[in-house]
Parts: structure tokens; C-alpha cells; sequence
């Protein structure tokens, strides 16, 4: 049976995989818990009867804002194959990004993971007016367990529901609407993207290709389910019949990665750039020879490339692999094999230092409109400081006179939910997509990304400046986690400067720096001047126009959870600006 809809998986694990025991493993009470091929089977099959039991008819629609679990996969397998449409949602978002999303959606019920999230949104339920009903996945007392959907499936499991699935299931088309994403936005309230099951397998068919893994393989989960990025990677891994562990949660991913010792996972770039901050830590703690070497390791990796190394390069390289780079693959879990990353631009002095520690990053591009993946570079076709080649044949990209990425493929979105007018800005007669996003080919094949359409500004002299190519550079540094450059109809550009506080914290207290709290520590002259070296050395990486004339550091770090970034990690340009109003002033005097 060929898979050409999202539930067609299941098809695998009922005949490829039926054997398999490790389907999904994930922590409780303590302990990880397997789930099999049959529970996999099991649970989407009951969780579908109890649906049509409830009611449920196809082209109803079902919330769920949960945490990284098996039963994500059970209740989306479930929906998925009798027509229900799945609407995940982000669980950091305000309660006002939830009441619009809710209503907009028109959901009938709702399933959060925890008591947490139980506690933020019940309130919000008689707001909603189509929902019936909230739900969870763990047990809280006066609250519904999705277990009462399982049991009454179970209870009425007969030859007619099953009959009524497989009917049902045969009417659905590649085409259909499996699921609406609600873009999280960086202004304004999210749009719901309307994802068919063709826009996700499409890509499966061809990210397979590029993924040297199989039934004895495990991944990690981390990113958010309701992330397309992590979506596409689980559906690509369960076709390949990889075991999918999940994290406890974002703070004990090192320690579950250390613990699985995963071969794959999926993840954004600023994890990667944790990862690479902590092991800078640790070198400048060695010292005499052993930190030489350990820089001299550093040094080499980031000039890394592929092809053209010379044979002292390469003798070198080797050397340092047994000696350095070995541990980083440890701290990894020592089977990684391969490392997916999109969702942001990744620095290339990243790309190339994992890569030449034997921790291949493979970069790609694409939208949450795009389900998502537009370019990739993969394993045999990679370039360094690109999003590499187009994933598959079908697909189309052409830069418009103005530099913007245009788009025509498969995997592109039906269009927004109850938003005629808003498909139509985003694509275009010509059925063409507008990312929104600057780039060009390098060498005819790699694409390229310089910025976001709306972001570039201009001086009061006429020059433009691309905020994003500043900002990833600028976030080389290991003072700094987060950086807002500004200077739209001003004379020059600007900085507001959020600081990677863990490292600043080491540095000051090796500098006897003594503060009470971070307002201190951030106006303290010291810390000031450091700051400023810092950026004076990635200025000289930067053009005349770009370099950051003066900045401000704010005693925060910016997070989902304080509003500074959306859902994706990307700035919220607008509320940091409302935010730090005076901070802006106090860069030009006004």
C-alpha cells in the first residue's frame, strides 16, 4: 500500500512494523515506557471509535496543547483517518492568542497535557462557542481524561465502527484538510494555515530518501508537536520506523539525550548554538596545553570545509577527533548521524564546526505555509552558508524583481482558514507563493537567505540595512543571546542588546564584578566596555552602514514565556520596541 495520507502510516506498523516494541518511548513516573506497534494501532483505532461515538463527523475540529507524548500521535492518527481536523497549538502563548485561536477554529473540544495548562485555558471555555468540552492527558482531579474517550472506543469496538473508519477513511483524498497551524506571528494575531495530507507526505517521499536510517534507529523529540518543522520529522521517522523518545521537558534535554543516545533529532538553531556556547565554556576552563589544543580544535572546525582540504588539514582534523571532537559526540550521546535544523538562519561557523566534529547539521528552509520544507542540504549536496538545493522535483523557486523567495510546490498550503482575502495577498494569480523572505542563488542550485522582506529598513542617508545578517552575526558573540537591531529613518544603526546572562554571570565573577541584580550588573562600566569590544569585533565583519554605531543592554532575557519572541523563537520586533521605548530614545538622543 502506498502512503499518500497522514494515517496511512498505520499501514506500516500493521504490517512492516507490527513486531516493533519501541514504537515511542517516553518518561513516567520516572521511568521510560515503550509503546508497541499494537498500541499504537490500539490507541488511534479506540480514540477514532470513541469520536464517532461522541459524534464526531468528518470536518470537525479538535484542539490539543500538549507537551511532547505518545498520546500526541494517538489522538492525531485518531482524528486523522475519520476526517477530524487536528488544530495543535503552541503552549506558550498568551490568553489572548488562545481565545482567538479557539474561536477561530471553531474546535469542540479541547485536550491539554497538565494540570498547568488545565489551570490557563479552562477559564477561557465559556468564551469559546463551539467547545463542548476540555480534556487531558494526565490525570487532574474535576477535570476529564482523554482515557473516557479510549474506554468508550474500546466499549464499542465491533464490526460496524471499524466498517464506519474504513469508510470513512476511503473518502479521504491526499488533497484534504488534515490540519490547521495557527502561525504564531510576529505581529498581529496568527492566521490559521490549512495543511492537506499531500503537503506532508509529499515531503516524506523525498526526506526519506536522505535519511540513512531505519527500524533499529532512535530519535529524540524536543521541539513542540505543534511545530511543522518537528511534525514532518516525525511522520518521516515513523515511515522509516525509527523509535521516537521524547524529552521530559526543555530543561533536561542534554540529560535525555544522554540517555537515549539518539542516531537523529530534529531541532532549531538556537539549541545548537547552547550546545556549542556550553563546550566553549568548558575549553576555557582547561588550561596550559590541553585548552591550547582544545582551541586549536575549535579554530580548525570553524574553517572547515568539504571539498579542497589539504593532507595537513585533514591529518590534523583526525588527530583532533580522537582527542577533542569525541567528546562533544559523547556529550551527544555518541550516535548522532545526523542533526536537521531550520526554523531560523544557523550560522555557517556552526555548521561547519559540528561538521567537522563528525556531528552533521544538514540546514534547511521553509514556512510553516510550506509544511515546511522548501530547500534542505543533505548529505551528499551541501554548501556552507546556504539552505542548499530544492527537496524535490516538483517544486519551484524564483526571486522576484525586489529579491523575495517565490514558491510553487506540493507541499504548499490550501490556504489561511476563513481568510480569503489574506490567501490571496500570500499567493499570488500565477499561483505563486510569497515567502516574505529576501535570498539568492548561489551557483544556480543553493538558495540563500538574506533576510525578511518587511525587516529590511532604511537610514535617513537612503542606505538599507538587513537586520538579520547582523543580528546572526553579532550572536556569535558568547555575551550575547539575543540582539534587536534598529535604525529605520535614522542616521545610523543600533542595537538593543539581550545578554547570554550564564556566561556573563561566569565572566563577572572572574572579574570580581559584584552586583545585586541585573539592572546592576548590565550598567556596570566594566561590563559595558566588554560589550563593547565584543561588538566592535563582529563590526569589522560587517559593512560601513551595518555596523552598529551604539546599543543598549537590557537587564532581561528575552523568552516566549515574557513575550520578546513568538512561538518560532523569532523577535517580536514590535513589543520589544513599545518595551524599551526608552531605551530606543536614549540611542538617539530624542
Amino acid at each position: 500500500m502506498k502512503v499518500t495520507r497522514i494515517f496511512d502510516l498505520l499501514y506500516k506498523y500493521k504490517t512492516e512494523f507490527a513486531w516493533k516494541k519501541d514504537v515511542f518511548v517516553a518518561k513516567e513516573n520516572g521511568e521510560w515506557k515503550n509503546y508497541s506497534a499494537k498500541d499504537y494501532l490500539n490507541y488511534s483505532n479506540w480514540f477514532s471509535y470513541g469520536l464517532l461515538k461522541y459524534g464526531f463527523k468528518k470536518g470537525d475540529k479538535i484542539a490539543t496543547v500538549s507537551n511532547n507524548r505518545p498520546e500526541w500521535n494517538f489522538v492525531d492518527m485518531g482524528m486523522s483517518q475519520i476526517g477530524v481536523i487536528h488544530v495543535p497549538i503552541y503552549p506558550t502563548i498568551s490568553k489572548k492568542e488562545y481565545l482567538h485561536i479557539l474561536n477561530h477554529s471553531e474546535v469542540k473540544i479541547i485536550i491539554v497535557s497538565n494540570k498547568e495548562l488545565f489551570d490557563k485555558i479552562n477559564p477561557l471555555v465559556e468564551q469559546i462557542d463551539t467547545l463542548k468540552d476540555i480534556y487531558t492527558f494526565d490525570e487532574i482531579k474535576d477535570a476529564k481524561n482523554w482515557s473516557e474517550i479510549i474506554e468508550t472506543g474500546k466499549e464499542v469496538e465491533n464490526y460496524k465502527f471499524r466498517g464506519t473508519v474504513k469508510n470513512i477513511s476511503d473518502s479521504i483524498k491526499p488533497e484534504d484538510l488534515a490540519t490547521i497551524i495557527y502561525t504564531s506571528g510576529t505581529t498581529g494575531l496568527p492566521k490559521g494555515v490549512m495543511l492537506s495530507h499531500n503537503n506532508f507526505i509529499y515531503q516524506v517521499h523525498y526526506i526519506k530518501l536522505h535519511v540513512p536510517l531505519s527500524i533499529k534507529h532512535r530519535s529524540i523529540s524536543f521541539l513542540p508537536l505543534c511545530h511543522v518543522l518537528e511534525r514532518i520529522g516525525g511522520y518521516t521517522f515513523q515511515f522509516l520506523g525509527l523509535s521516537i523518545w521524547y524529552a521530559e521537558d526543555i530543561k533536561k534535554i542534554a540529560e535525555n539525550i544522554k540517555e537515549v543516545k539518539p542516531h537523529i533529532f530534529v531541532t532549531v538553531p538556537r539549541l545548537l548554538e547552547r550546545v556549542y556556547d556550553k563546550i566553549i565554556e568548558k575549553g576555557n576552563d582547561l588550561e596550559g596545553t590541553k585548552k591550547k589544543l582544545f582551541f586549536n580544535a575549535v579554530e580548525l572546525g570553524l574553517k572547515y570545509e568539504i571539498k579542497g582540504k589539504s593532507l595537513l588539514d585533514t591529518t590534523k582534523l583526525a588527530f583532533y577527533n580522537a582527542l577533542i571532537f569525541s567528546k562533544w559526540r559523547a556529550a551527544l550521546g555518541g550516535n548522532i548521524n545526523m542533526i536537521i535544523c531550520g526554523g531560523a538562519a544557523l550560522q555557517t561557523r556552526l555548521a561547519k564546526v559540528f561538521m567537522a566534529a563528525k556531528i552533521p547539521v544538514y540546514e534547511g528552509y521553509g514556512l510553516t505555509e510550506t509544511a515546511p520544507v522548501i530547500t534542505v542540504n543533505v548529505p551528499k549536496d551541501i554548501k556552507f552558508g546556504t539552505v542548499g538545493p530544492l527537496l524535490g522535483k516538483e517544486q519551484e523557486v524564483k526571486i522576484a524583481d525586489d529579491g523575495e523567495i517565490l514558491f510553487k510546490g506540493q507541499n504548499l498550503m490550501l490556504g489561511y482558514f476563513k481568510d480569503k482575502e489574506k490567501t490571496k495577498q500570500a499567493i499570488d494569480k500565477d499561483g505563486w507563493f510569497h515567502t516574505g523572505d529576501i535570498g539568492e542563488f548561489i551557483d544556480n542550485k543553493y538558495l540563500k537567505i538574506t533576510d525578511r522582506k518587511k525587516e529590511i529598513f532604511k537610514l535617513s542617508t537612503g542606505k538599507y540595512v538587513a537586520p538579520q545578517v547582523i543580528e546572526n552575526i553579532m550572536k556569535e558573540s558568547l555575551f550575547i543571546n539575543q540582539i534587536m537591531v534598529v535604525g529605520e529613518n535614522e542616521k545610523y544603526t543600533a542595537a538593543i542588546v539581550s545578554p547570554n546572562f550564564e556566561f556573563l554571570h561566569d565572566w563577572s565573577h572572574r572579574k570580581n564584578i559584584h552586583y545585586r541584580e541585573h539592572k546592576e550588573l548590565v550598567e556596570n562600566n566594566k561590563v559595558v566596555e566588554k560589550y563593547q569590544k565584543e561588538i566592535n569585533y563582529y563590526n569589522e565583519k560587517l559593512g560601513r552602514t551595518e555596523k552598529i554605531k551604539k546599543f543598549e543592554i537590557v537587564p532581561d532575557e528575552w523568552t516566549t514565556e515574557t513575550g520578546e519572541l513568538s512561538a518560532k523563537l523569532s523577535l517580536k520586533r514590535r513589543v520589544i520596541k513599545n518595551k524599551y521605548k526608552n531605551k530606543l530614545d536614549l540611542l538617539y538622543r530624542k
